[in-house]
Parts: structure tokens; sequence; C-alpha cells
């Protein structure tokens, strides 16, 4: 009977350990103004800064096909140039996301002229469940890190932050 009451003790103990609430991946950050964003393509790198100070690196993977600005929808590269951060998805299918703002005007035009559409839905984006285990550039265009690694650039990054796209 003695052994009985103690499984149950350690069952109502697991029971109760397991109502806590999950790990949130939204994280605070209390740290310098992100200033801008710097990625080099070349290098697979993405810096943020606070005006001349580097806040902190991370090593980034790329659309399929790396080499080159983004020209049209499909053509699976990352656009190279200035643009903005202009949106937020707390529920990305790639964990958590921040939007860039291409195709910027120049980027619209260039498409037209060659009878293009431009694309769109460029992101710095996790890996979400899918995509754990991709190695080398795999995404369509976007700039892809680690889940982790997203939960801090998600908590360091505002809207209207500007990124250079090196090649």
């Amino acid at each position: 009977m003695r052994f009985f009451h103690v499984l149950v003790a350690l069952m109502l103990v697991g029971i109760l350990a397991s109502c806590g609430k999950p790990p949130s991946k939204f994280r605070t950050y209390h740290g310098p103004e992100v200033t801008r964003i710097v990625v080099n393509k070349s290098d697979r790198r993405m810096h943020l800064y606070h005006h001349h100070q580097r806040l902190r690196s991370f090593r980034v993977q790329l659309g399929g096909n790396p080499i080159g600005h983004k020209q049209r929808e499909g053509d699976r590269r990352t656009p190279e140039g200035d643009y903005i951060i202009d949106r937020r998805n707390p529920n990305s299918a790639f964990h958590l996301s921040i939007g860039i703002d291409y195709p910027n005007e120049a980027d619209r035009a260039r498409a037209e002229a060659n009878g293009w559409r431009p694309g769109g839905d460029i992101f710095i984006h996790g890996q979400g469940p899918r995509f754990q285990r991709a190695r080398g550039d795999w995404t369509d265009g976007c700039i892809a890190v680690t889940d982790r690694q997203m939960e801090d650039i998600y908590a360091m990054v505002r809207d209207g932050t500007p990124i250079r796209i090196n090649p």
C-alpha cells in the first residue's frame, strides 16, 4: 500500500510539473538600439550595429541561387542593396520572421522593363520545424538563421531599421 501512495505522489508531481508554460520564443532585449543591419552575402554573415559598434554577428543561409541581385520572382536569389525592415511575423512557418521591403521602386521598375514579376516576401527568418536540418543555401531568397538566433534578432531589431545587403 505504501508503494501505491508513493507512486501516486510521484505521478501528481509529474503532472503538476508538466503544467508549466513552455519557454517563450519571445525574448526581451535591453541593450543599445540596433540602428542598422549589414549582410555580406559572400561571407554568409549578418551584423547588427548600433551606429559604428557591432553588437552581434550571425552566420546566415541565403537563397538557393546566392550569386547576384534578385531580379524576378522564382530566381531564388537574395536581393542586394539598401532596404528597410518593414514588418514582423510572430506566427511564421519559419519560427519568427522580420520582413525586408523588397521590392523597392528600382526593383519594380527593373522587373517591369524586362516583363518580369519582381517577387516579394523576403524575410530574415528562422528555420521552423520543416528546415531544422537544412544545410547550405536553401531559401527562396530570404536570409535564414537558427530559431534561437532569430529569437534574439526579433527582440533586437525594430521596424524601420535600415538593412544593407552586400554581394
